[in-house]
């Protein structure tokens, strides 16, 4: 089977190519379009099969091509069928069958986005005849000219039916119910809808397939604020109309990210967002890892008002071992001070310390009360012991789950392994709290006690969260400087877990490379050997997770320190959902 006469065959590309991000951003002028009308024997692709098939290819407003023939359905043609199409079984009987069809329409579709008017009725029915056939799928992105026409020109026409908008609007072509036919009239109607899309800021295809979704989105019109926006990674500042920056955000393809604020998504709270925002500005990045750490800054230094994630680091506590005290106790603090003690976080939030302190005491017998506590010793040889400091026990005492000495007759060397076995915990032995908390959970699980199951599994999670964080910033910021190669081909310097500067491609050939001082960092890398402060953890996260999710992406150039950890695992306690219940 070959291309009609008048078609222009094409060099056949690999068909079934993922397109990639850099090519959804191609300018529509640039893109290949390949426009699909099938004439079928009735609407369902499973039961149904093609007798027509009709295509037409463009770019920038000319035809490259067409393709056109009948197709042996192997069954019978249903007389409503013919009455509306004209297609007889005559007609059809000496056509070829679709699996000899389907190698030279799909060499002539190449790698083009697919067009239809339905489009979702076409792609249906071609992906049932590749599944038969034991063909791959089509991957290809596709444009659904009904969906485009509802958004773009919707209040000028009584209905988007193909023929309806053909004769408003004057098309060349005039749908007949005849794959070609119809094909070469979809066409027309996406030459102008491009047009008309145009008008809306639309320039690439990633535009393009994004622009249904924003049907009938209020601020719609703002969407020329984007028009200027680079397909590269970077950050975004919506700002309002006085200058403030209302939000700050990060994104891989500046463009796309920032566009789809304007999807009818309803998951989106983004309306009042959008309502007050007069002006977009951007900062382009080499890497997304320098965009990832910049929006940090940004939403630390600024802390915009639309942002949630990233403003509350005033209010982040830390954990504390009161190891300064006779005897120790956990304490919820706000600030970290040269006391001695030992501090875990900076916590997302208060509630998350509490839950940690008290996954700790379930386990461990810490005194619980703040009361001051006095030692004695009845003989000089004898180990200091509590004194009673009120006159009656606190109620953790009373019932027993506390070794607390205001109940009096503790010793200090017995409450000492209570507290070495916690510091042991939060500094390396974590099955030492871990372990004991998962038979806990176990135990009272099996005893159906399924209440206090999920209490201990939320305790143990926010543990092993807790424990997690921490030595992902521990590890990172105990590495005094680190050298990666970014997507840029840029080389990043991190300095205990600061991104600090970024170097040439180039650097280590050259005799005097050039550093460049990444925006905003602060005036001197922090000292590994105090807790991280609350402003900097979110920063130094974001550069551990960044350096998580590429390591297999990236290139270690070299390091002064180490980035292993020779401690155990920690388990992975969240709550699973079983497929019935995912189904609801």
């Amino acid at each position: 089977m070959a291309p009609a006469a008048g078609s222009t065959p094409t060099e056949r590309p690999d068909r079934y190519r993922q397109t990639s991000l850099d090519d959804l951003g191609t300018p529509l002028v640039d893109t290949t379009f390949v426009v699909v009308d099938l004439e079928t024997t009735g609407g369902s692709p499973g039961s149904d099969t093609i007798t027509e098939v009709g295509a037409v290819k463009v770019r920038g407003g000319e035809v490259l091509g067409t393709f056109q023939t009948l197709v042996n359905p192997g069954r019978a043609i249903p007389p409503t069928i013919t009455v509306l199409t004209g297609i007889t079984e005559s007609m059809v009987v000496r056509a070829p069958r679709i699996e000899t069809v389907l190698p030279s329409l799909l060499e002539f579709m190449g790698d083009s986005v697919v067009v239809g008017h339905n489009v979702r009725f076409d792609v249906g029915f071609l992906q049932a005849a590749l599944e038969r056939c034991g063909r791959a799928p089509l991957t290809a992105p596709t444009v659904d000219t009904v969906a485009l026409a509802r958004r773009l020109v919707r209040d000028e026409v009584p209905d988007c039916r193909l023929g309806t908008l053909a004769e408003r609007f004057r098309l060349s072509h005039r749908p007949s119910h005849r794959a070609l036919d119809d094909a070469l009239a979809t066409a027309d109607l996406l030459h102008l809808l491009l047009e008309r899309a145009g008008r809306m800021g639309v320039a690439g295809l990633d535009d393009l397939l994004g622009l249904p979704s924003m049907a009938g989105h209020p601020q719609a019109d703002k969407l020329r604020l984007t028009e200027r926006l680079p397909r590269r990674p970077g950050v975004y500042l919506f700002r309002a109309a006085d200058g403030r920056v209302l939000y700050v955000g990060k994104a891989t393809n500046l463009r796309s990210r920032v566009r789809s604020y304007f999807s009818t998504d309803e998951r989106r709270k983004i309306g009042s967002l959008l309502r007050e925002t007069a002006r977009i500005d951007h900062k382009v990045c080499p890497s997304t890892l320098e965009a990832s750490v910049l929006e940090a800054r940004l939403i630390r230094a600024l802390e915009p008002r639309f942002n949630s994630h990233g403003t509350r680091w005033r209010r982040y506590p830390y954990l504390k071992l009161t190891l300064d005290e006779p005897f120790p106790r956990l304490s919820v603090v706000r600030s970290v001070r040269d006391d001695g003690g030992l501090y875990l976080g900076p916590l997302r939030s208060a509630r998350q310390a509490r839950e940690v302190a008290d996954a700790i005491e379930s386990v461990v017998p810490l005194r619980r009360c703040n009361g001051t506590v006095r030692t004695r010793r009845s003989d000089p040889d004898d180990d200091p012991t509590s004194v009673a400091s009120r006159s009656a026990p606190c109620a953790s005492a009373q019932l027993g789950v506390s070794s607390c000495p205001c109940a009096g007759g503790v010793a200090r060397s017995e409450y000492a392994r209570h507290v070495q076995r916690v510091v042991d915990g939060l500094t390396g032995r974590s099955d030492l709290l871990v372990e004991p908390l998962r038979q806990r959970m176990a135990d009272v699980a099996a005893a159906e006690r399924f209440e206090e199951a999920a209490a201990a599994r939320d305790r143990l999670a926010a543990l092993v969260d807790a424990l997690s964080r921490q030595r992902r910033l521990d590890q990172l910021r105990g590495c005094s400087r680190l050298w990666v190669q970014v997507e840029s081909g840029e080389v990043a310097e991190v300095r205990h877990g600061v991104l600090w500067q970024m170097w040439p491609a180039e650097w280590a050939d050259q005799l005097a490379p050039v550093a460049r001082p990444v925006e905003m960092r602060p005036g001197a890398p922090p000292d590994p050997q105090i807790p991280v402060d609350r402003g900097m953890a979110d920063e130094v996260a974001c550069v551990a997770s960044w350096l998580e999710q590429h390591a297999g992406r990236i290139r270690l150039e070299r390091s002064e320190g180490t980035l292993a950890s020779v401690l155990p695992r920690l388990p992975d306690v969240r709550p699973r959902i079983s497929p019935r219940a995912r189904r609801g």
